[in-house]
This record gives C-alpha cells, sequence and structure tokens, in this order.
C-alpha cells in the first residue's frame, strides 16, 4: 500500500534549521508531484512548498527565501530545508504526493516547534 512517512521534526530555537524528510513507498514516486503542507492549531492546512515532477518548484510567500523543497526520485524521497525558523512555522507538516491520473495521498504528519 502506499505510504508517506515524514521524519526530521522537533523542537529548534528561533533562527535554527530543520531539515525535514518524506519517504514514499508503493507509488512510482517519479511521476508524482510533491507536496509540504502545514497545520497550526486552530488554523486550515496551507502549502508551505511543492515540487513537480519535473523538478519546478512553487513556494508559499510565507516560506521563500528561507524554505527549500528538493527531490531525490532515487531514494523515493522529498526534502524542506528550512532556514531562519520563526515561532509562526510551529505546526504540524504534512507529506502530499498527488497525481491527476493517480490521485493523492498525504503522510501522517510531523511536528515542528519553534521556541525558545
Amino acid at each position: 500500500q502506499v505510504q508517506l512517512v515524514e521524519s526530521g521534526g522537533g523542537l529548534v530555537q528561533p533562527g535554527g534549521s530543520l531539515r525535514l524528510s518524506c519517504a514514499a513507498s508503493g507509488i512510482s514516486f517519479s511521476i508524482y508531484a510533491m507536496g509540504w503542507y502545514r497545520q497550526a492549531p486552530g488554523k486550515q492546512r496551507e502549502l508551505v512548498a511543492d515540487i513537480t515532477s519535473g523538478g519546478s518548484t512553487n513556494y508559499a510567500d510565507s516560506g521563500k527565501a528561507r524554505f527549500t523543497i528538493s527531490r531525490d526520485n532515487a531514494k523515493n524521497t522529498v526534502y524542506l530545508q528550512m532556514n531562519s525558523l520563526k515561532p509562526e512555522d510551529t505546526a504540524v507538516y504534512y507529506c502530499k504526493a498527488y497525481s491527476s491520473r493517480f490521485g493523492a495521498y498525504w503522510g501522517q504528519g510531523t511536528q515542528v516547534t519553534v521556541s525558545s
């Protein structure tokens, strides 16, 4: 079955960095667009960044110049490098795989907490 497993979350001080990973299995990873989303308490889930199967990237304004999304098709993994983290980046971060042909899948999420 399809599995998306996020890792790399945790507690970090403001200004710090984290690198999230999402390992996919059960799908032909290279043909899927991949995205990182986040959901803070009491707020709707929102897009952080996504990357197409061809490697084109897109960022929400909140993460531009601080976050970098990348993918390694050989490892079936998508990454989110987050730098200069702020308390408002605190949220559960989710990985999403989507294809217009095969649909969408979500991971279980990983908690990121930015606090001193």
